[in-house]
């Protein structure tokens, strides 16, 4: 995939990267950026985010949902995916129990903090075999303009 902007770069930040590394199995936080959110405590669905020179591709995990029914939002540099995945259990069988679950049914809503550098207009978003991809371009770089003296 592409290097991820979300881990502490190596080399003389090598001992903080560490220290960020054992921080997170002492407390059971997993690795998880900080860049990227969740509301309900669920973190379904699972995100990986990368980037290129160009553009910042945000992967979202989720087979079984609708996609003309999930919401993808960018503002303020905070991108957003939310929506619902369909229980897949029959609503006319009341009586059935239900003795284990691992599959996530309900509604999800995640936020990801995207670089400064991205832009807004240029942003595209494809579902295909129940993966999310969101591409956001990065803007142009500003070039150095030599100005005359008069």
């Amino acid at each position: 995939m592409y290097d991820s902007y979300l881990s502490v770069p190596s080399g003389f930040l090598s001992d903080l990267d560490r220290m960020r590394g054992d921080l997170d199995s002492l407390f059971g936080w997993g690795g998880t950026s900080r860049a990227i959110r969740s509301t309900g405590g669920s973190t379904y669905p699972a995100i990986n985010v990368g980037q290129s020179p160009e553009a910042v591709d945000v992967y979202v995990f989720a087979p079984g949902i609708d996609a003309s029914r999930t919401e993808v939002t960018l503002d303020r540099g905070v991108l957003t995916i939310s929506g619902e995945r369909a229980s897949d259990l029959p609503a006319e069988a009341p009586k059935t129990s239900v003795h284990g679950r691992e599959r996530y049914a309900g509604k999800f809503r995640r936020a990801v903090a995207l670089p400064d550098d991205v832009d807004p207009n240029q942003v595209s978003a494809t579902y295909r075999d129940g993966v999310l991809r969101v591409n956001v371009r990065r803007r142009e770089a500003a070039q150095p303009k030599r100005i005359a003296i008069e």
